[in-house]
């Protein structure tokens, strides 16, 4: 080898590490760092866990919160895989999959309309998620009009300071209630809908987020529980996708979503899994509130909120793990059953855990997409 070349052989050697070096804290900007989100064990890509679980979701009866009995309307963790089977359909360009998610939910026009839920509490409204999403992929009219009223509604009669009627100040309203009025903004494009939504999370991060950055279930119940917090999670990822670099309250919410991540850095164990009591190491591995946080890293990272070497290698622990607990049947293990408040550690220690609970194949099928998006 001559001079010349070896010269220039180290000179773009050189260059090479110095661009490594300066786009370190970047996500997926040197070849020479591992794509945390890519490369994944035989079975375990987004693609085939998603497609599982949303072949799975749209092929089973309407659920009642894994009672045998049917529902009297459409569950909330029905809605929410509902939700999430959808996004992955379109992210994953599963046409006919769509299709058939669609033509699941056009009886409640019609013959099923009896399941459609009466608005009445955030439970029941986050089911307007679902038409919003229909329409904003599909945009037939009668989607959007059924989720805006849903929507419209749950503000008919705000309290003073602006927040629906419906609040409570129960973690899971974080999703529940923002959830709803970002697709109806998602959907229509009107700022009043994205306002609600961000006024209502930042009230509720001022009233229930802890010193250590997680959340109590309610003020009067001073438990870490695993899904509650995941519900905190998944909404500030949700809200911070749509909040625009300018809106007012994006500081502020932005500023406790890292504050949490952090926190929750610090309590996931080595199988990659949370725990149902997150700061009891004692406690169970809980599938649920795992994707619910590993959506949120995943979220994060792929926009840049989160510095990527830590939190990109903490959601693919996450994924990883909570895949493990996936059956032959695409249903998920060690989901903690649906879940009150109640001021007793042994309640949340003790809870049921449920096989294919749509509290858990739900978020598996948020992560598959936040993975592909």
């Amino acid at each position: 080898m001559t001079e010349n070349v070896l010269s220039r052989r180290i000179s773009h050697a050189a260059t090479l590490a110095l661009f490594c070096a300066a786009t370190a804290l970047l996500p997926f900007t040197c070849g020479a760092q591992q794509n945390e989100f890519s490369k994944w064990p035989a079975g375990k890509s987004p693609k085939e866990i998603g497609k599982r679980v949303a072949e799975r979701f749209v092929t089973t009866p309407h659920t009642n919160f894994n009672r045998p009995t049917p529902p009297a309307h459409i569950t909330y963790p029905e809605t929410v895989a509902w939700y999430g089977a959808l996004a992955f359909a379109k992210l994953s360009g599963d046409s006919d999959l769509t299709a058939r998610l669609i033509h699941r939910f056009d009886p409640l026009f019609a013959e099923e309309s009896n399941l459609v839920p009466n608005p009445v509490n955030v439970d029941s409204t986050i089911f307007g998620a679902v038409p919003l999403e229909i329409y904003i992929q599909a945009k037939q009219q009668k989607y959007l009009d059924m989720g805006q009223e849903l929507a419209d509604k749950q503000w008919e009669d705000p309290t003073p300071e602006g927040l629906t009627k419906q609040t409570r100040f129960w973690i899971d309203d974080m999703y529940m209630v923002t959830m709803v009025q970002l697709q109806a903004f998602r959907a229509t494009g009107e700022t009043k809908y994205l306002d609600r939504a961000a006024l209502e999370m930042s009230t509720y991060l001022d009233k229930l987020q802890q010193p250590n950055g997680l959340f109590y279930h309610a003020p009067d119940v001073p438990f870490f529980w695993g899904r509650g917090n995941g519900w905190v999670a998944a909404g500030m990822a949700e809200i911070l996708r749509s909040l625009p670099e300018n809106h007012p309250q994006r500081a502020r919410i932005l500023v406790s979503y890292r504050k949490m991540m952090e926190s929750l850095l610090k309590y996931q164990g080595k199988d990659g899994m949370w725990r149902q009591l997150i700061d009891h190491p004692e406690s169970w591995p809980e599938s649920s509130c795992t994707a619910m946080f590993t959506f949120a890293m995943i979220t994060g990272v792929k926009n840049g909120w989160l510095e990527k070497k830590a939190y990109a290698k903490a959601a693919r622990k996450g994924w990883l793990g909570v895949v493990g607990y996936l059956d032959a049947n695409a249903d998920l293990r060690n989901v903690c059953e649906g879940t009150n408040k109640k001021n007793d550690l042994n309640y949340y220690l003790n809870r049921a855990r449920n096989t294919g609970d749509l509290h858990g194949q739900a978020p598996l099928l948020w992560c598959a997409s936040a993975l592909l998006r």
